[in-house]
């Protein structure tokens, strides 16, 4: 009779140690910027989508909002401090806590979404600091000094890296001499492991993690480089060296801006660096230690709206040519472009967003590579520059502009 009190234990205990962890972060799943909703408007009013509400108060920042499935947190900058929102789906701040100092110099204002991993949050300050945070309340757990700690090395705009967490790691790029790139353990802050890379500082880049039979790689940019990097052991596997700068030229704010993360799709890594390669294609080796360069188009040069894939296509802004753009991922030859400005883009049910650094939110259609602009409209709100990429979470649409968070209704309801 005793057997089935055991059952019971071992299998409280199996279901315990099997939970799924909770993972949310900048552009969704993956990175990639495609969210996974359903039944949403094809078509807008003259006006845009109903705005259901909008909080103001939220500090000087570009960063987007990073949405669970309970609440919403942002980041933004209130008399030099960087301060964490956590806000409810009825737009009511919850609370809201200081963690340190922020950038106030060039874009003054917070730069990175937060990554929410179960009970803790990951972010980063423009200062370059990285904290982990409670979800409950905003307490800080533990934190890391950007020059103390790593010795980094300031791009020219500040620091702009949303977390990279897997497992008990989360990864950082300080992108100073001996640690240029860093895993620590994202309980205690415990460093890792630590890799030289190039010596250079980061790119401004959005991080990403590529996992394969055989490896995880963690690929991040420094200034002249898009390197990969064994997630487990810290040792640099391969490097894409951006070679449109001289290297006599190469000083801060010269060539040094990557701000868009890849997308890693069947044995393919692509890429948009406006400041660096532009559009590229690298085919990594089965084992991951290797990448060979399939295409680059130099036409498709976002410097960080993002680029998403759909089917066959990659789509992202142009920044010589003001343009939303489109490109067949297996030729690397442009298929279409439409004239609505420099913006961020992401994607859901079917359908693209844009939002240019004029304010206009727009929706646009696809096929095929062929784009059309169906509806659009002004973000009249918040002020200073239109960087903040778009969110889009159970038919809301969120969109930030400076300190203010507005939330549009999406959902079609007929």
């Amino acid at each position: 009779m005793k057997i089935i009190p055991i059952l019971i234990v071992n299998l409280l205990l199996f279901l315990g140690c099997t939970k799924k962890t909770e993972l949310y972060q900048w552009r969704g799943e993956d990175r990639k910027g495609i969210f996974q909703e359903n039944n949403l408007l094809k078509v807008w009013s003259e006006n845009g989508p109903e705005e259901i509400w909008f909080v103001e108060g939220i500090g000087n920042g570009y960063g987007s909002p990073t949405i669970t499935d309970n609440e919403i947190f942002i980041t933004g900058e209130i008399d030099s401090l960087a301060y964490l929102f956590c806000i409810n789906f009825e737009g009511e701040v919850i609370w809201k806590a200081p963690y340190g100092s922020e950038w106030i110099k060039s874009f003054q204002g917070s730069r990175s979404a937060p990554t929410i991993v179960d009970d803790l949050i990951y972010v980063g300050s423009g200062m370059g600091n990285l904290y982990c945070l409670k979800r409950q309340n905003g307490e800080v757990v533990w934190s890391k000094d950007f020059v103390d700690d790593f010795q980094g090395q300031y791009p020219y705009h500040g620091h702009t890296e949303a977390p990279v967490v897997d497992n008990e790691k989360v990864f950082w790029t300080p992108g100073g001499k001996d640690h240029n790139v860093v895993a620590l353990n994202r309980f205690t802050g415990k460093l890792l492991w630590s890799c030289k890379g190039h010596g250079e500082h980061s790119g401004y880049n959005q991080t990403n993690l590529i996992e394969i039979q055989t490896r995880k790689i963690f690929v991040t940019f420094s200034a002249y480089n898009l390197m990969g990097i064994d997630a487990e052991t810290g040792e640099l596997l391969w490097t894409h060296e951006q070679d449109n700068t001289p290297i006599e030229k190469r000083v801060i704010g010269i060539g040094d801006t990557h701000s868009n993360g890849i997308i890693f799709e069947n044995g393919s890594i692509y890429y948009a660096a406006g400041d660096g390669n532009c559009g590229v294609k690298l085919t990594l080796s089965g084992d991951g230690t290797k990448i060979k360069e399939a295409w680059r188009n130099t036409n498709f040069d976002s410097f960080m709206g993002g680029i998403v894939k759909i089917d066959n296509y990659l789509y992202g802004c142009g920044t010589t040519k003001k343009e939303l753009k489109s490109i067949n991922a297996t030729t690397g030859i442009l298929s279409d472009s439409l004239k609505i400005g420099t913006g961020a883009v992401i994607a859901a049910d079917n359908m693209l967003y844009y939002y240019n650094q004029r304010g206009q939110l727009s929706l646009l259609s696809f096929d095929n590579g062929k784009m059309k602009q169906v509806s659009s409209f002004k973000i009249a709100r918040g002020s200073k520059e239109h960087f903040s990429h778009p969110v889009i979470k159970n038919g809301v649409l969120y969109q930030r502009h400076g300190n203010v968070l507005m939330a549009f209704d999406i959902q079609n309801k007929s």
